[in-house]
C-alpha cells in the first residue's frame, strides 16, 4: 500500500469520526486536529515512498507546513477577527435595529426575510462575516433552538449563494477575480439569477419545518443599560460595520489579503471602546472591553477549521486533488458536469484547493468560449464552488461557523438538508444554461 493510500485512508477515517459526532461524542475539533497531525507526520515519515504522484522538484516539508499554513492562517484571522467584531458590535446594542427590520408575525415571514438578507449581505460582505453577523441577530430573534436550526440552514445555504454571484463574496469568487478569470460585472450579471434560485428554491423547502406565529422575544440585553451613551453606540456601529463593508475595497486597493483589513478594523474599533472606557476600572461590568470580550470567541471552532484545512493541505501537496480534477477532465469532458462534479467534491473538501488546481489545470484561451475570460467554464465554476459547499455543512466556511456556533451535528444535517441543498444547486445549474442557451 503506498503512502499517498495511507494518507487518504487517514483523512477518510477522520472524517468519518467528524460526521458520526453525534454517536461518538468526540467534539469534531479534537478530530479535525488529530487528522491533520497524523496526515502531516505521515508525509514526513513517508514522502519519499509516494507512488504514482510525485512530488514538486526541490519539494521541502518545512516550507510546505509554512506555506499551507500561512494560507490557513489568512482564513483563521480573518474569522477570529470577525467574530470580535461582531461580538463587540452586538454587546454594544449595535444589532437592536435589526429586530425592527426583520419584524414578523409568522415563522415562515422571517424565514424569507433572513434569507434574502443574508443573500445580499454576503455578496457586500461575504459568506464568513455574513453568517457571524445573521447567527448573533438570530439568537436575538428566535429562541426556540429547534425553530432556529432551520434558519441557522437557511444562512448558510443564502450566504453561499449570495457570495457566489458577487467577485468579492467568496474566497474562490476573489481567487478567480483576481486571477482575472472573471470579471466583476460578467458574473454578477450572469450568476446573479442562478445564485437567487439556489438559495429561493431551498427556503421554500425549509419553511415546511416552520408554522405559526414567531412568539415574540423581550430582549433583555437591549435594555441593558450600557456604558457609552448613544452617539458613541452609533459610532462603534459605524465602524465596525462599515469596516467590515470596506474591507473588500482595502484588499482590492492594497492587494494585501482581506485578514489585514479585518485586523485593522479590530485594532481601530478597539483603540475607539478603550477611549470611550478610559473614565472606568478594568472592573467595571458595564464596560464591555475589547479584552473580555476575546474570552467569547469559540475556540474549538478556529482549531476545527484549522484541522479541517491542514488536513486537505496535505491532499493538495500529495497531488490528490490535482489528479482528480485530470481524472474528471478526461473521464467526462463537460464542463457543465466537470464544474457540477467539482461542486460536489467542495461539500466534501474545502473548494480553495479545488479552484485553485482547476486555475492551474486549465489556462484563459481567448479563442475558446468557455476557457476565455468569462468563460462559461470560470462563471460555473464561481456558482459551484460557491453554492456547492452547502450540501454538506462542513463544505463552506459559511456552514463551519454556523457549525460552531449553533452546534448543529453533521449527521442531523446530511440526513435533512443534503437533500435540499442539492435539488437549489441543481436548479441553479439549469437556470444558468436556459439563460446561456436560449437568452444569451
Amino acid at each position: 500500500m503506498s503512502l499517498t493510500t495511507i494518507i487518504c485512508l487517514a483523512f477518510i477515517i477522520g472524517y468519518i469520526f467528524i460526521a458520526i459526532e453525534s454517536v461518538t461524542r468526540i467534539n469534531k475539533a479534537a478530530i479535525a486536529v488529530l487528522m491533520c497531525v497524523v496526515c502531516w507526520t505521515l508525509l514526513a515519515v513517508g514522502h519519499g515512498d509516494l507512488i504514482g504522484i510525485a512530488l514538486p522538484e526541490h519539494w521541502e516539508l518545512g516550507e510546505a507546513i509554512e506555506k499551507n499554513l500561512g494560507e490557513a492562517g489568512t482564513t483563521l484571522f480573518f474569522l477570529m477577527g470577525a467574530m470580535t467584531i461582531v461580538e463587540i458590535v452586538d454587546q454594544h446594542g449595535g444589532f437592536n435595529w435589526v429586530h425592527g427590520a426583520l419584524a414578523s408575525k409568522t415563522k415562515r415571514s422571517l424565514l424569507w426575510k433572513i434569507a434574502f438578507m443574508t443573500a445580499i449581505l454576503s455578496a457586500v460582505l461575504d459568506n464568513l462575516t455574513t453568517s457571524i453577523v445573521m447567527i448573533m441577530i438570530l439568537r436575538k430573534l428566535v429562541q426556540d433552538k429547534n425553530d432556529r436550526i432551520w434558519y441557522a440552514v437557511c444562512v448558510i445555504i443564502a450566504a453561499n449563494a449570495g457570495g457566489a454571484f458577487s467577485p468579492i463574496g467568496d474566497v474562490t469568487t476573489i481567487m478567480l477575480w483576481n486571477g482575472k478569470m472573471i470579471t466583476a460585472l460578467g458574473v454578477i450579471e450572469e450568476i446573479i439569477v442562478p445564485s437567487f434560485i439556489a438559495f429561493i428554491v431551498p427556503t421554500a423547502v425549509l419553511q415546511m419545518h416552520l408554522k405559526g406565529d414567531l412568539p415574540q422575544v423581550v430582549d433583555n440585553g437591549s435594555k441593558e443599560k450600557l456604558a457609552v451613551s448613544s452617539r458613541q453606540k452609533k459610532i462603534i456601529f459605524a465602524i465596525g460595520v462599515g469596516g467590515l463593508c470596506l474591507v473588500p475595497v482595502f484588499h482590492t486597493i492594497t492587494e494585501l489579503p482581506a485578514f489585514m483589513g479585518i485586523i485593522g478594523v479590530l485594532g481601530i474599533l478597539w483603540c475607539v471602546t478603550e477611549i470611550f472606557y478610559r473614565g472606568r476600572t478594568e472592573q467595571d461590568p458595564k464596560a464591555k472591553r475589547v479584552t473580555k470580550l476575546l474570552s467569547r470567541i469559540d475556540m474549538s471552532t478556529i482549531m476545527f477549521f484549522l484541522g479541517i484545512l491542514m488536513a486537505v493541505a496535505t491532499l493538495s501537496e500529495i497531488g490528490v486533488l490535482t489528479q482528480m480534477g485530470k481524472w474528471l477532465d478526461e473521464t467526462v469532458g463537460n464542463d457543465y458536469l466537470i464544474t457540477g462534479a467539482i461542486g460536489i467534491l467542495s461539500s466534501i473538501v474545502d473548494n480553495v484547493p479545488l479552484v485553485a488546481a482547476s486555475m492551474k489545470m486549465y489556462a484563459i484561451d481567448p479563442m475558446s468560449a468557455n476557457l476565455a475570460v468569462d468563460g462559461v467554464f470560470w462563471q460555473l465554476l464561481a456558482y459551484c464552488a460557491g453554492v456547492g459547499g452547502s450540501m454538506l455543512i462542513i463544505g463552506s466556511a459559511a456552514g463551519v461557523v454556523v457549525m460552531g456556533l449553533e452546534h448543529i451535528s453533521f449527521g442531523w444535517y446530511l440526513k435533512k438538508v443534503t437533500w435540499i441543498a442539492f435539488v437549489g444547486y441543481v436548479a441553479g445549474i439549469i437556470a444558468y444554461w436556459v439563460i446561456k442557451t436560449f437568452i444569451g
